[in-house]
Order: structure tokens, then C-alpha cells, then sequence
């Protein structure tokens, strides 16, 4: 995927050289009370990130991650990803608990959002998130996803929808 920039994050195409670095961001078990897992070592990061830059199995289907480097400090502080089918994507984000409250999160998936609108061609966004996860549900409400009372696995379905710019 193309790399793009916020106003204070660079978004960087994901490498697996990122791993250890990215490891270190991912270190704290806080960061999966929510979502389940538990930190990543570096060895076990760096084969996950081989396997998403390899690509989905699906051609129609594209996985496009990118780590999120904080401009100021040139530190790596979290990850946006997109799970795009044709104009649908599914997105999540983790900002490292060092990094959180900020306006990482936010400031990254809205930059995710219009990025994909743009290099993408998206116009449908989907998240899941737990109901207990307050700052995430700020995140999507920021990014411009609501709630839609949809449930899968114990999280709650968050939706957008962006019209397709009017016909000359």
C-alpha cells in the first residue's frame, strides 16, 4: 500500500524490519485486555508481518498495514491496517500504551479513512469493538464510524458509509 501522512504521523507501508521495534511498542499486556492475545516477541512479529506482506490468499482481497511513526521523535508508536474487499474495508488501530492520549489513534484513522477513500477507492468502513473499550469506540466515532447494533464475537459492529462524489 502507499505510504500517507497526519499531521504528526508518518504511516510507513509495513516491512517485517519494523518487528522489533514494533515488538517493543506492542510490549504491554494492557494493550490486549480487549481484544485478547497476549505481546508478540520479535521473532513471532517478524513472521507475522512476512505473511501480511505476502498478501491475502483471496485475490480479491487486500491486506494493507502500515506502522505509525510519530513525526516529532522518529519513534514507531502503533499500527493502522485495512482488510479491503472491493469498496469495503474493515480497519483496526493500536497506539502503544506510551503513546495513548495523544490523539494518535484518532489522528491516524481518520488519515487511514480518507487514504483509502483516495488510494483505495473505499467507501464502506467497518470496526469492531468491544463495548467496555470506551477510548476505541472515541477513535471510530472521531474516524467517523457509529455504532450499528450488529454483533460478532463479543464486539459491537461500527460502520460508515461514504457517498460516491455527484455526477457532472
Amino acid at each position: 500500500p502507499p505510504p500517507f501522512a497526519t499531521a504528526r504521523l508518518d504511516a510507513l507501508p509495513l516491512e517485517p524490519a519494523y518487528a522489533e521495534e514494533m515488538a517493543a511498542v506492542l510490549a504491554d499486556p494492557a494493550l490486549y485486555v480487549f481484544t485478547g492475545g497476549e505481546p508478540p516477541d520479535p521473532a513471532a512479529l517478524r513472521a507475522r508481518y512476512e505473511r501480511q506482506c505476502a498478501g491475502s490468499p483471496d485475490a480479491g482481497e487486500r491486506w494493507w498495514n502500515w506502522v505509525l511513526r510519530v513525526r516529532e521523535d522518529g519513534s514507531l508508536a502503533g499500527y493502522v491496517q485495512a482488510t479491503v474487499r472491493g469498496p469495503r474495508a474493515e480497519i483496526a488501530w493500536v497506539i502503544g500504551t506510551p503513546w495513548q492520549g495523544r490523539g494518535y489513534a484518532s489522528e491516524a484513522a481518520k488519515g487511514l479513512a480518507a487514504h483509502l477513500v483516495v488510494a483505495g477507492g473505499v467507501r464502506e468502513f467497518v470496526a469492531h469493538i468491544h463495548p467496555d473499550h470506551a477510548a476505541s469506540g472515541a477513535v471510530a466515532t472521531a474516524a467517523g464510524l457509529r455504532p450499528t447494533g450488529e454483533w460478532q464475537d463479543g464486539e459491537q459492529r461500527w460502520a460508515a458509509y461514504v457517498p460516491l462524489p455527484p455526477t457532472p
